[in-house]
């Protein structure tokens, strides 16, 4: 009897199991949804220089770094030497990126954003001071602090960049549009295949050794070839 029953449970065992793989199909695509970054209002980073708003017409050099990341400050120096000398041919962005293994680099991303904010004028004067204090925020010397403690330390230094009261600075913290932005940095990091700090990208080209510094004579063999062409098409195109 048993064994008379069993071509007619086979294709409803077979409809159940249907079922279930179109359930389970159908879960894992909303999960995948919902964990997709939203597209941000704006582009993400900070420009950096008087033509900045122009970066579109110009060799676009993008660098994500840690504020508290020893590799993207040995990084900073040559690279912005680098853009000021071909400045406006050149053009940079920078993206703050919070590495894991630095206790407070999220803070010091969000700080940057809240002084962006603030002043924009100021994001960058505040990520060189955050390369000259890495010291007074890094692991060790803040095991022992809240993190309360910790923002309040970055709003006092902050402020000497910014202009503005440390509470003024300090209350960017509690603001929940600093923590987005410092989210969309590391998200769209992310989707750009950044592993680490710092990285670089040329004209949206990821550029080799990335999580090491570059020095002053690579950025020049790196640019230097690009803005001659740049030059050259620009005088192309004017000349028609």
């Amino acid at each position: 009897m048993a064994r008379a029953l069993l071509p007619q449970r086979a294709p409803l065992l077979r409809r159940l199991l249907m079922a279930g793989a179109l359930a389970a199909s159908c879960t894992c695509f909303l999960l995948v949804l919902q964990a997709q970054a939203s597209v941000p209002p704006r582009y993400d980073g900070f420009a950096y220089g008087v033509g900045a708003a122009a970066w579109k017409d110009a060799v676009l050099v993008e660098a994500f770094l840690d504020p508290l990341c020893p590799d993207s400050r040995d990084a900073w120096h040559p690279l912005r030497l680098a853009v000021e000398r071909y400045s406006p041919m050149v053009s940079l962005i920078v993206h703050p990126f919070p590495l894991p293994y630095h206790t407070y680099s999220y803070h010091a991303c969000r700080a940057l954003h809240i002084a962006n904010k603030l002043n924009s004028s100021s994001t960058y004067p505040l990520l060189e001071l955050f390369f000259k204090n890495q010291g007074k925020f890094s692991n060790r010397a803040t095991s022992s602090i809240s993190s309360t403690a910790v923002t309040g330390e970055i709003s006092k230094m902050a402020a000497q960049a910014v202009g503005n009261s440390v509470s003024e600075f300090q209350s960017g913290f509690s603001d929940m549009r600093s923590d987005m932005a410092a989210r969309v940095s590391f998200k769209y990091g992310c989707t750009r295949g950044v592993a680490g700090a710092p990285f670089f990208f040329v004209n949206g080209f990821l550029q080799p050794g990335g999580g090491s510094p570059i020095d002053f004579s690579t950025w020049t063999s790196i640019l230097e070839p690009l803005v001659a062409h740049h030059g050259q098409t620009i005088e192309m195109f004017t000349s028609v």
